[in-house]
């Protein structure tokens, strides 16, 4: 399938990153933040009531990450994107996860479908900044006029970014191939993009150890991490190659 596709898309979740050892979100509430209601640091109603504590917190998770390095899974997904783009076929990855390793792995059509932890955005004008101090010298963050700033990912009540849903739709209606990859399947609006991708047309694959409410409904479903297979799969459709990371550090 993969060697003879046109139009790739690629969905992936928590279980892609969690083989380069990055915690879920609520797997990282150990330490000094187990005592935490989750929903107090992922909501716009915790960061108004206390900004200093929840920035602490997406910041440690933003170092955390920053620790992490690409596994096999990541580097496979970035050579797919080099070998379909030097065939000049059609290649885009959106993800649910904000630990920005797939950019590191050497990706560059990335959507962040639940933003970034390396994106931070003011919260009075909307910009976004990356490239920043890590860690924060102060909580909350703010900007040189004084304003401060959030972290660019989409907490509980919030809306996905409709660029990128536009974007998902669009790439979904028109591929022939979609693989989810290491993602519950439980979780929308992603989790219904197996079933967009089925609809117009495309073979459907799922990578994951354990099944989903998504396994019986597609092509072919795999069961196994990611990092274990996609290098296999990928070698198989296009021979030896490079899998080394071609990114920046995020």
């Amino acid at each position: 399938m993969l060697a003879d596709a046109r139009r790739v898309v690629v969905l992936t979740g928590a279980g892609v990153s969690a083989e380069s050892k990055i915690p879920t979100f609520r797997d990282a509430m150990e330490g000094l933040w187990a005592s935490f209601d989750p929903q107090s640091l992922a909501t716009p109603e915790g960061f108004a009531a206390d900004p200093e504590t929840v920035t602490k917190w997406y910041d440690f998770r933003r170092m955390k990450c920053r620790e992490a390095e690409p596994n096999p899974g990541h580097l496979a997904l970035a050579r797919i994107e080099r070998e379909l783009e030097s065939r000049s076929r059609e290649f885009i990855l959106l993800t649910q996860n904000v630990d920005g390793l797939h950019r590191r792995a050497g990706n560059k059509s990335v959507v962040e479908l639940h933003g970034s932890l390396e994106v931070w955005r003011c919260t009075e004008t909307g910009e976004e900044f990356r490239d920043l101090p890590a860690p924060f010298d102060t909580y909350p963050p703010r900007t040189d006029r004084g304003t401060v700033l959030r972290p660019g990912v989409v907490w509980f009540g919030e809306m996905l970014p409709p660029e990128a849903i536009e974007t998902a739709g669009e790439r979904l209606d028109t591929c022939d191939l979609f693989f989810a990859i290491g993602t519950s399947a439980t979780v929308y609006p992603a989790a219904g993009f197996s079933d967009l991708a089925r609809a117009a047309g495309a073979s459907t694959v799922e990578i994951n150890p354990d099944a989903t409410p998504a396994s019986g409904h597609v092509d072919e479903s795999v069961r196994a991490r990611a990092g274990a297979v996609l290098p296999e799969i990928v070698e198989l459709a296009f021979g030896a190659g490079d899998a080394s990371p071609r990114g920046g550090n995020g």
